[in-house]
């Protein structure tokens, strides 16, 4: 399995989209400051995931997460 997520940064509220097919793994990493672009805004939470069967899958919905309309459809289902 892929999981496409939304990381919620618990210092300014900023979000960060990943994917991976080891979702726990993965936050876990995040928060232990092992990623560059997430280290600086400590600590993260896990705000939303999908899960998929294919990694194709999984890259096309993080892509659309971090376009426009993605950007507002994580707006209406995270309530921000």
């Amino acid at each position: 399995m892929y999981y496409v997520y939304i990381l919620n940064s618990q210092k300014d509220g900023r979000l960060y989209k990943g994917l991976t097919d080891n979702l726990e793994k993965r936050v876990h990493q995040h928060n232990l400051g092992q990623n560059k672009s997430t280290k600086g805004f400590l600590p993260w939470s896990l705000a939303y995931y999908e899960e998929f069967q294919t990694r194709i899958e999984t890259r096309a919905r993080e892509k659309y997460f971090k376009s426009g309309e993605g950007r507002e459809f994580l707006k209406g289902k995270l309530n921000l």
